[in-house]
């Protein structure tokens, strides 16, 4: 009986740290869009996106720790217009035939209880790497209603200035901030 306790125990320790493993989420290509926003000649806010990022999240909840490695597609830009579309892949802008992806590698990963708040790290684009901080804005960990797996979401965004990414042309009438926003959703591999 003491032996089947034991195991019992054993067991159950186990199951217990497998689940506060952390956990690696691929990131969900067709529900997870990078946007961008800007001020065109002090008119209005320009909206566009990339249809295409990939990427990983690794997440402890138990631990509070975490990680965010995400590549966005510079070609796959889509601001509704296809000749404008040109343009922003020009070099100019994002100069996409040179550069063409964009990365966000995190450092640190904030948390306010058992969420993410802030993300912490390094953004490159076109070949220019800056510190930057996502502010998370909505974040949720579950199972997937139609997979059965576990996924997450969170949308999380940050301004940066696109002429330190050597992509300043036509400021000031174009605006330098732009505001970036990434709504992401991971499923567990």
């Amino acid at each position: 009986m003491k032996k089947l306790m034991t195991a019992a125990a054993l067991a159950a320790l186990f199951a217990v740290l497998a689940f506060a493993a952390p956990q690696t989420y691929t990131i969900e290509p067709t529900h997870t869009f990078t946007r961008f926003s800007y001020n065109h000649l002090g008119l209005s806010t320009q909206l566009s996106r990339f249809d295409k990022t990939s990427g990983t999240v690794t997440l402890d909840t138990d631990a509070k720790t975490a990680s965010v490695d995400v590549t966005v597609d510079i070609k796959s830009v889509n601001s509704g217009v296809e000749a404008f579309n040109g343009h922003l892949q020009g070099p100019n802008f994002l100069d996409a035939a040179k550069y063409p992806t964009a990365t966000f590698k995190s450092t640190r990963v904030v948390f306010e209880g058992d969420k993410p708040s802030k993300i912490e790290g390094n953004l490159t684009i076109k070949d220019v790497t800056k510190p930057v901080t996502f502010t998370v804005t909505s974040f949720a960990a579950k199972e997937h209603p139609m997979m059965k797996k576990p996924v997450i979401g969170a949308d999380a965004t940050t301004v940066i200035k696109r002429s330190e990414f050597n992509a300043g042309a036509f400021t000031p009438a174009v605006g330098d901030e732009v505001t970036l926003t990434i709504g992401l959703e991971a499923v567990a591999q």
